[in-house]
């Protein structure tokens, strides 16, 4: 059964384009959990149990040595010898992949052998890493989003600029994507200048849409930006799938932070996003609980002169 879920032999040319396109390096996992040759199978079993894993490479340094996979823990169970030596036990004879493969490369190795996993090797025949069928679904399926993203942003941005009626856009925020963070706030932008926002208000409105994408990324699972143009009101709403703000009076106050350590290392977390936010808009609101948060900001345009101060 192929663990895969795409027609090899004609597949869209769409995900064909993405598996010769992608390198095995890519889909990999590299932060790898690894065992001696004389550890015991027991203390592979209760590595497997704690790190939700059905296989670990058998290295000496950088170099692979074997493999041991749940069904070489079942059979040491059964055969009572579960506490002997990795070594006499692990599989040997291997199938490897290289890091520089293209991915079709491992599919084609998952649809022909009836293996769970491959070690990946680099050029000097280190181990860098390993690939399962699930990587390669994770993978793929990020892989296919962007693209998709990317035409409907490439549709919107061949759209002339709309001067009249009522505009609405949604954006995807995925959580710790900074490679597509700030798109969305930069597409805002561009929109209420060409509906004739004047520039500070403008300003305005980017200030509050980066903020509040970046407070998805950041903060939440993921959700989305969704912000619409009518009459002399944009409004900008932001909506995640959680996990929720526990105190939202406290949230609102200026250098109150829940950033982690690594969030904070990025340069973020100064506790200053959903207070900018507030100071910028004209409306503003945050409703929040642990199925999720929504903020809503407001702002009114063509701004009488001098009623903003200029960001």
């Amino acid at each position: 059964m192929n663990p895969i879920p795409i027609n090899a032999d004609d597949p869209p040319p769409f995900v064909l384009e993405l598996i010769y396109r992608l390198k095995i390096k890519d889909v990999m996992t590299s932060n790898l959990i690894t065992a001696s040759k004389t550890d015991t199978l027991r203390s592979v079993q209760v590595t497997m149990k704690e790190n939700s894993i059905t296989g670990i490479p058998v290295t000496a340094g950088k170099r692979l040595l074997g493999i041991v996979s749940m069904d070489d823990i079942i059979q040491a169970l059964d055969a009572g010898y579960i506490e002997e030596k990795i070594e006499q036990h692990m599989t040997k004879n291997l199938i490897v992949l290289e890091d520089d493969m293209p991915l079709s490369f491992g599919i084609s190795y998952m649809e022909k052998y009836d293996f769970g996993r491959f070690p990946v090797l680099n050029k000097s025949k280190e181990l860098v890493g390993i690939i399962t069928s699930r990587d390669v679904i994770v993978a793929l399926l990020i892989e296919i989003n962007k693209e998709i993203e990317k035409l409907e942003q490439s549709a919107q941005n061949d759209r002339p600029p709309e001067t009249g009626g009522q505009v609405s856009r949604a954006y995807r925020v995925r959580r710790f994507d900074f490679e597509t963070a700030g798109k969305a706030s930069a597409e805002i932008k561009k929109t209420a200048k060409d509906r004739g926002m004047p520039p500070a208000d403008a300003r305005r409105v980017a200030v509050a849409a980066y903020e509040l994408e970046m407070n998805q990324v950041l903060h939440s699972n993921g959700g989305t930006i969704t912000f619409t143009v009518s009459g002399d009101r944009l409004t900008i709403v932001a909506a995640d799938t959680g996990p929720g703000i526990e105190n939202v009076d406290a949230a609102l106050e200026e250098g109150f932070s829940t950033a982690t350590d690594w969030i904070r290392s990025l340069g973020f977390g100064a506790g200053m996003g959903l207070p900018n936010a507030r100071r910028v808009s004209d409306e503003f609101s945050v409703s929040s609980s642990a199925a999720g948060t929504t903020v809503t900001s407001i702002f009114h345009f063509p701004s009488p002169e001098g009623t903003h101060e200029t960001e």
